[in-house]
């Protein structure tokens, strides 16, 4: 794999932003003030339009090394030149303050020299609505202003402002540190702060992990992929994205280039199952109240994905942006949201169980909630015989998933026992009806010819999703019949090094040339499952692999030279690692560090 295709970045953020910084000290993706915003730099996607911050050596030929430090989301990447060495540590600044989450729009960098004298250049080039528009500069006292973008952004620093005015090269002969914010500026000492920002985020990061329960199985890989999943919650609402990027390609020239800054209702479950499993309530208590804010709004239909804020209309635009490295379109909003998805009535009725039975969970609309369960349970019986596009959202196809009769299945296996707690007969006797029905659709997918559960009725194309039979305990996993469904599935789907495609039949886009990081997870999860736990262990072993050089993943892997495709980092990739990785430590009886 040594010549893949990899993303070169880490990420930072605080849960109000993210940034991507490259190798090279380059932000090259980084949007305020949402994520779903314009990028303020966005050289990822567009070398002439997307702006530039960095620290370079003014000679030009260096070397990288970039880490993480220890159990944070405090990025440092060194850089040795001809004329020294020096470091550059990056953080959005995030620590508890007056009982509530400090974090402000502010990105702070530090640069110190390390060896010899090093000769930097530091370019500070924010642009404004997709780099369509270009803000002039205006130099004050020991900052400088960005004048025409949506809000003030300045840069606070003790560098020479004549230096970065004229982008000339300098001396680092001591610490220097780079504020640049968002709204209100900083007005304190830019030293002072910018150590006891990082100082105090620092300690909230190894106090967040501390407070994580992850086993000893694959610990670090999983604490990464912890932390990653958490700045990826808006903490603002609760909403948690899919990525926080836009257009990374699926594979070069697919043209399956989509917009990921979105929370996806498919992907409810598993994300709020990673949290449980790692024992982490307040992303859970916030993620709860963001999904019953948009679904109590709504009395049609659910829609498969929302923004951030609970946005109902997504529309999708195609951009005049050059695209990463060449690969057009590169898109703004998500058409998907128009999508006929009925899988998300049951992911909504999953996710709610645990408010009425997990008693660690303080939650006031507990015993008020019935209302919604009513409404939820009413759309999965007025959408039983509907045709839908599948949890893969096809633009031109539309069948009757299995998928979807899964989750109308367990949502309505949740809304059976969520009826006992609020002692509702009625509410209980829909949904033990609605479960017998569901039960009966997912049966009629069975192929016989195949000995497994293919992608929908009247099909017999194989689909990854069909794994959740197994992990999902629809089918008994001491069964020869889920064992068998698993053979099937990887007679058709199965990749190399427990790599998997999602289906291999042609689509809108033609036929999927890259495989789906979360359904090699899946498939991890469904070997445990059924008691094939070494081969389990050796394929999560072999997925860990195609991280990046932070312990990042991608949306997408080629199964043919490991390289990384898709929006990145994909939050559901790390939800995988982070579910498949508590299963298999459950099988093998590890206990929690907490």
């Amino acid at each position: 794999m040594d010549n893949r295709h990899t993303y070169d970045y880490g990420v930072i953020g605080n849960c109000a932003y993210t940034a991507h910084i490259k190798k090279d000290t380059n932000i090259a993706w980084m949007c305020w003030p949402r994520f779903d915003s314009s990028f303020i730099f966005g050289n990822m996607i567009d070398d002439e339009k997307g702006g530039e911050f960095s620290a370079l050596p003014a000679e030009g030929n260096f070397d990288s090394r970039q880490y993480y430090l220890e159990n944070t989301n405090v990025l440092c990447t060194e850089i040795t030149s001809a004329t020294g060495k020096y470091r550059v540590t990056d953080f959005a600044p995030r620590y508890l303050q007056f009982e509530r989450s400090y974090k402000p729009l502010m990105l702070i960098r530090k640069i110190e020299p390390i060896s010899e004298h090093p000769n930097i250049k530091v370019i500070c080039s924010p642009v404004g609505d997709y780099g369509e528009t270009v803000p002039e500069r205006s130099m004050g006292s020991n900052h400088i202003r960005y004048i025409g973008l949506d809000a003030q952004v300045r840069l606070t620093t003790n560098i020479s402002l004549s230096y970065l005015m004229k982008d000339q090269e300098f001396v680092l002969n001591e610490t220097k540190y780079l504020v640049l914010t968002f709204g209100p500026p900083l007005e304190a000492d830019v030293k002072e702060t910018g150590e006891l920002f990082l100082n105090r985020t620092v300690n909230y990061w190894h106090k967040w992990v501390k407070t994580a329960s992850i086993a000893n199985f694959y610990q670090k890989a999983a604490i990464r992929s912890a932390l990653t999943l958490k700045i990826h919650q808006f903490e603002d609402t609760g909403a948690i994205v899919a990525a926080t990027t836009t257009s990374l390609p699926e594979s070069p020239g697919s043209t399956r280039n989509w917009d990921y800054r979105f929370c996806w209702m498919r992907d409810t479950f598993y994300t709020l199952n990673a949290f449980n499993n790692i024992g982490h309530f307040e992303e859970l208590e916030k993620y709860f109240h963001y999904i019953m804010n948009i679904t109590s709004a709504e009395n049609d239909r659910y829609q498969p994905l929302f923004g951030i804020g609970g946005e109902k209309d997504l529309i999708e635009i195609e951009t005049n942006l050059k695209g990463y490295q060449g690969n057009q379109p590169v898109r703004v909003g998500n058409q998907a949201y128009e999508h006929i998805q009925n899988d998300v009535y049951g992911q909504v009725l999953l996710s709610l169980l645990p408010l009425y039975y997990d008693q660690r969970i303080i939650f006031t609309e507990r015993y008020d909630s019935g209302d919604l369960i009513h409404k939820t349970l009413g759309l999965i019986e007025k959408t039983m015989e509907q045709t839908d596009a599948g949890l893969w959202e096809f633009r031109n196809l539309s069948q009757h998933h299995c998928y979807t009769y899964l989750f109308h299945w367990a949502g309505s296996m949740a809304a059976e026992k969520i009826a006992v707690v609020l002692k509702d007969e009625k509410m209980g006797k829909l949904a033990k009806k609605l479960g017998k029905i569901a039960k009966g659709k997912i049966e009629q997918c069975y192929s016989v010819g195949k000995k497994g559960y293919s992608q929908a009725i009247g099909t017999d194309r194989m689909d990854a999703s069909c794994l959740q039979l197994i992990n999902m305990n629809y089918l008994d996993n001491n069964s020869d019949r889920a064992k068998e469904h698993l053979k099937a599935m990887e007679k058709d789907l199965k990749a190399s090094n427990g790599l998997f495609y999602r289906y291999k039949h042609q689509d809108d886009f033609g036929e999927p040339e890259t495989t789906f990081l979360i359904c090699a997870f899946w498939y991890v999860e469904a070997l445990a499952c059924v008691g094939r736990l070494d081969e389990a262990i050796e394929y999560f072993d072999n997925l860990v692999g195609y991280s990046n050089h932070v312990g990042l993943l991608s949306e997408d892997v080629n199964e043919k030279d490991g390289s990384m495709w898709g929006n990145f980092p994909q939050a559901y990739s790390h939800v995988g690692l982070l579910n498949a990785a508590h299963r298999i430590a459950k099988k093998l009886d590890m206990p929690d560090f907490r």
